[in-house]
């Protein structure tokens, strides 16, 4: 690999002993991948993926502590990955016991440890870093180090900045070093799209389901994506970018996209077009029947299949703003057609601590909790890796909490309905 002279001091000299670790790791990672170079990271905040302070991650504790005993920090503020734990959140008092005794007892310590690395700020815990209310939006072109598949995709994507689907730590030793490996989709070749999905719905079709559809389908690969600006517009405004964050996650977790392209849509397919797909590209159709098909593939965890839900999450990733509104509105006029002043299922929606700051200050916010939704800043997903959560019957529309929980998949308005109606 070509280093600079200053890399290659901080690899050599005794004084960057630490620092020198943390680079050579760095390089060795990029080596597997046969990266030419290490390239600074540009953006102005970083973000980290492990947020919740397990008792099995001891070595990254003590890995962090010698790094901060040698006096090093992150070169840049960072977010980080949701908390894993909130009271407010519906749970038995033995549920409560394991995951504060027994699965999350170093939370309290591992925050410090952020605290010192240069976490942004005490609202900087969310899987949704680059909404405007958290303020960690990288500009078009930046060079990340981030992990979160979810905001991966969606900074690649969306925004146009550069980053790969690193591993957690990786992109905590990036931040400190400020540098990454230059491969992937940092490359212009690595962003090329190797497949062309045409969209040929007879309606606007569900991001969640259409995410999974393409993740399942074209894996790690780059997807140039035609047709669905017929159903979304051509203008990235807070509607189309809420879609496409949740789509986004859905094929990162269903499968493993990094970069989507969306023609007349996301900024490189806007810049370049069709130029954007690679020599000997494959094409995939999308049409009702095949999302018909992935959602009844989907398989049902719950022991009993006509188990009455226990709980419904919502937000995964965490909710926009906007959601919160137009879910405070879909709930209002359903309940009331349904003669019910509360929810049917003990539901909980989540979104950014910034995000629910803004909220409050509205009216819609006295409206949803007076339906009896409580809104939290947690991870749906650690909440339901306690293996007494996971005997719950627990309804979403999150394909990546399906994916990776027991949670049962719904579409937003099969959703609705069992929220005001209870099912009926």
């Amino acid at each position: 690999m070509e280093l600079t002279k200053e890399q290659k001091e901080i690899l050599t000299n005794p004084k960057f002993q630490t620092m020198g670790r943390v680079l050579d790791t760095m390089v060795k990672y990029g080596t597997l991948f046969d990266a030419e170079k290490m390239v600074p990271i540009t953006s102005e905040c970083n973000h980290l993926v492990t947020s919740f302070g397990l008792k099995a991650l001891a070595p990254v504790y003590e890995l962090l502590d010698r790094i901060l005993d040698a006096g090093e920090k992150s070169s840049q503020p960072f977010t980080v990955d949701p908390r894993p734990i909130d009271d407010n959140v519906p749970a038995g008092a033995l549920e409560k016991l394991v995951s504060k005794k027994f699965m999350y007892t170093n939370q309290d310590s591992y925050e410090e440890q952020l605290r010192k690395l240069g976490l942004k700020d005490e609202d900087s815990f969310t899987c949704t870093c680059y909404m405007d209310e958290v303020g960690n939006t990288p500009k078009k072109g930046d060079i990340l180090s981030w992990a979160e598949s979810s905001a991966v995709v969606y900074a690649n994507s969306v925004l146009g900045a550069r980053c790969n689907r690193n591993s957690g730590i990786i992109d905590i030793m990036g931040s400190i070093v400020g540098y990454v490996p230059y491969f992937g989709l940092l490359t212009d070749e690595g962003r090329k799209a190797t497949w062309k999905i045409e969209i040929k719905t007879t309606k606007k079709p569900e991001a969640q389901l259409l995410g999974s559809a393409i993740g399942m389908k074209v894996m790690e690969d780059v997807p140039y994506i035609v047709g669905l600006d017929k159903w979304l517009g051509k203008e990235l405004n807070d509607e189309v970018k809420t879609y496409l964050k949740d789509f986004g996650a859905a094929t990162a977790s269903n499968g493993a996209v990094g970069l989507y392209h969306v023609e007349n849509l996301t900024p490189e397919a806007v810049e370049q077009g069709d130029k954007l797909l690679a020599k000997g590209y494959k094409t995939f159709v999308i049409d009702d029947k095949v999302l018909e098909d992935t959602y009844k593939n989907y398989p049902i965890m719950w022991k009993n299949e006509n188990a009455k839900p226990k709980l419904c999450f919502m937000g995964c990733p965490h909710f926009s703003l906007q959601q919160l509104h137009d879910w405070t509105t879909k709930l209002e006029k359903g309940l009331k057609e349904n003669g019910n002043s509360k929810v049917q299922v003990p539901t909980v929606f989540t979104a950014a601590p910034g995000v629910i700051k803004e909220f409050k200050k509205t009216d819609d916010y006295e409206k949803l909790t007076g339906f009896g939704v409580i809104i939290s800043y947690i991870c749906p997903l650690m909440y339901m890796n306690n293996p007494l959560s996971k005997k719950k019957a627990v309804i979403t529309s999150s394909n990546k909490l399906r994916t990776y929980t027991t949670a049962r998949f719904y579409t937003d308005d099969e959703i609705l309905e069992q929220l005001v109606g209870g099912g009926k």
